[in-house]
């Protein structure tokens, strides 16, 4: 045996005889209960980045436990369209170019940016081997395969007839950047300092951070019980305004903040969400609401000589006119206050009208949350079961549609004549007059229904064997996006929870606790970290110490230090496959490493206890095995035969933390079948 073990020499020869082996295919037991993860699918147009390594990591102990126990396991990889997500990345790239979306029409964009996926999700497959991730690649599945997309078009036309589908027009968030809509969940809020302006309108002075939507106000507003201006409800007044006089309704709602600037709120139904909810209210009072921003960021025609003037610069002008004309009696700077941004490009998302696919959540919510309530599903970390039933008891509808090419189109076709629609289930229905939505799935649509749709399309009796699949591994972040959507969508096709546990992770966060972004320059690549120091290293240093659902401080000294446990592994073997004494075995000795340390281990992981298990086998390993029970085999104290029997056990033991050197390390000590096919130490002896 080399003196230093070289990763590079091993690990891609391990992987190639695991995957050839045949031993990531489960072998189906119908006597046994099986334990499935299905595959968060990473983004198949981007790289792995250190969140998926401690994904991977985490879900590959969990898979490669249960099959050395002798559970038929199945771990089910994928890759996910991701819908806007992809075709940002793309149009960045097509911007360095020169280019943009607008230069292609719709096949031509798409075609490109599925050839640029095609190519880029091959990386992200073999960056997964990469980490030794024993999926089994024979039911790889993709989101935009054609039997998933069957699967979510009959979802679809499913909800449509049973009318929990409809089109609305109602405002949705909308960037005007990205060219799409998204529902509440995809909206990032933040603080932002703005200037608060004070405006006459009429007898009043109200305060606004948005003088360029004045031109769609339907209504001025006080609370009812402000004594101030109990004398003007419903009274109408007339405003001097940018583009001439005119008449105003004054109403009376609780929303109003007494406290807010004047007490006098100006109403713009189709710019505020809130105040769509006053004009609901309040409809027999109001006329008809108006649309003064487009879809492009520019005043509509309604906003006269200030039409076509994008929303930053019609604020400037309209500033300027206003304190020309006298009706800006101030302006305070620095007003903070919260707004919705684009999670993907940080646009201030506008509020607009728009017509949408929605599914009525209410039915869907009310089975999710008495699935959690009965513990069909559980939560290993309880916070976050109360996060999720939160989510579920406040969702509001779901805006299903996206203005954008890239994913899965939605199947609703439009009659031109008479404006009916019709769900179908992807074919056109007979005629030429029939024109298909351009609109695409919101990409969590389609993935709420991964764990379905990839065991029902996969192998034969797969969906019947192995679902409900026993946990869901994705970070904390995606529990509202996704989790709680999975389990909606799962009870609606199948009447059975998509799976039995949620375990969800942290996040990986660099070595002062900042959050790991390009911007911050603080990136750390999972596969130059297992270039270097070896995908072990790596794998247990994004778990060991850590609870799986706490964030996580990682830095290249933490994964060097655990390539100095590799090779501390190592030496130990070169040492035990060598010494050889003649003495009696020690029956505490025994007891210890083929029963109590294994035994404690298996509770450990039985209850998600990943990183506490990782520490238990670093510490007994280096501290009590190589540092204690090495020098007391030297003195003749314990037995060569006990010695090599114990490392066999930790070998086992450490298998699914560090794959690889305890694989390398297991034939060297002479074995000649698979560590990884091995049965799990406490099967046989505890």
């Amino acid at each position: 045996m080399d003196t230093k073990y070289d990763h590079k020499l091993y690990e891609d020869k391990i992987y190639k005889e695991w995957e050839q082996s045949g031993a990531f295919s489960p072998v189906v037991d119908k006597k046994k209960k099986p334990f499935t993860i299905i595959m968060p699918p990473p983004n198949a147009s981007d790289p792995l980045h250190i969140g998926h390594a401690r994904e991977v990591s985490t879900q590959d102990i969990l898979i490669r436990f249960h099959r050395m126990t002798g559970d038929p396991t199945l771990w089910l990889p994928g890759a996910d369209h991701a819908g806007i997500e992809t075709q940002f990345i793309f149009e960045k790239k097509l911007r360095e170019k020169g280019k943009s979306r607008f230069d292609f029409d719709r096949e031509t964009l798409y075609q490109m940016i599925w050839d640029d996926v095609q190519k880029n999700k091959g990386t992200m497959e073999s960056q997964l081997r990469r980490l030794g991730a024993s999926c089994d690649w024979s039911r790889n599945k993709f989101t935009l395969d054609p039997d998933i997309v069957k699967i979510v078009y009959q979802t679809f036309k499913n909800l449509y007839d049973d009318k929990l589908i409809y089109r609305g027009k109602r405002l949705v968030n909308y960037c005007t950047k990205c060219g799409t809509g998204y529902s509440e969940l995809e909206v990032e809020h933040i603080d932002q300092e703005a200037k608060l302006y004070y405006i006459k309108y009429g007898p009043f002075v109200l305060a606004t951070t948005r003088p360029e939507t004045k031109f769609a106000d339907t209504a001025l507003a006080v609370h009812p019980n402000d004594k101030r201006y109990k004398k003007y409800v419903g009274q109408e007044i007339e405003v001097e305004g940018l583009l001439g006089n005119f008449k105003l309704k004054v109403i009376s709602d609780t929303y109003v903040d007494p406290k807010f600037g004047t007490g006098v709120v100006k109403i713009t139904p189709y710019h505020d969400f809130n105040d769509f909810e006053v004009w609901e209210r309040h409809k027999n009072e109001m006329p008809e609401p108006k649309q003064v921003i487009d879809k492009t960021g520019r005043l509509t025609e309604i906003a006269g000589k200030y039409a076509g003037v994008k929303i930053k610069a019609a604020r400037e002008i309209i500033e300027n006119d206003l304190k020309e004309m006298g009706l800006l009696e101030k302006v305070t700077q620095n007003y903070l206050h919260n707004v919705g941004v684009c999670y993907r490009c940080k646009t201030i998302l506008e509020p607009i009208p728009s017509e949408q696919w929605y599914i009525n959540v209410k039915p869907l919510t009310t089975k999710a949350l008495k699935s959690i309530k009965d513990e069909k599903v559980k939560f290993v970390a309880k916070k976050y079961e109360k996060i999720a039933i939160h989510w579920l008891k406040n969702l509001k509808d779901w805006n299903i549609s996206r203005q954008i090419v890239w994913g899965i189109r939605i199947p609703a076709w439009k009659n031109k004549e008479t404006g009916e629609w019709v769900i179908t289930d992807g074919k056109a229905p007979k005629g030429a007059v029939w024109e298909q939505d351009t609109d695409t799935f919101d990409t969590w649509f389609s993935s709420g229904q991964w764990p379905f749709a990839t065991l029902q399309t996969t192998k034969k009796g797969d969906f019947e064997y192995f679902y409900p699949t026993s946990v869901m591994d994705p970070s904390y972040d995606i529990l509202p996006f996704w989790v709680i959507r999975m389990v909606m969508l799962g009870l609606y096709r199948t009447n059975k929870v998509p799976f039995a546990n949620v375990l969800l992770h942290g996040l990986v966060r660099d070595k002062n606790g900042v959050k790991i972004s390009k911007s911050k320059g603080n990136v750390i690549d999972p596969i130059d970290m297992a270039d270097k120091y070896g995908a072990d290293a790596l794998r247990i240093a994004l778990v060991r110490g850590v609870q799986v659902e706490s964030d996580n401080s990682l830095s290249e000294e933490n994964i060097k230090g655990q390539r100095n446990f590799s090779n501390k592994i190592w030496n130990a073997g070169r040492f035990v496959k060598d010494f050889d004494n003649r003495v009696d075995d020690n029956k505490e000795f025994n007891d210890y490493y083929q029963k109590e340390f294994p035994k404690k281990i298996t509770l450990l992981l039985e209850k998600y206890k990943i990183g506490l298990a990782a520490e238990e086998l670093y510490n007994t390993f280096w501290h009590k095995f190589c540092d204690i029970e090495i020098e007391r085999a030297k003195k003749d104290e314990i037995s060569s035969k006990q010695l090599k029997e114990a490392l066999m056990v930790l070998l086992k033991l450490l298998h699914p933390f560090m794959p690889f050197i305890t694989e390398a390390l297991w034939h060297e000590l002479g074995n000649k079948d698979l560590l990884l096919t091995s049965k799990w130490p406490s099967i046989s002896n505890v």
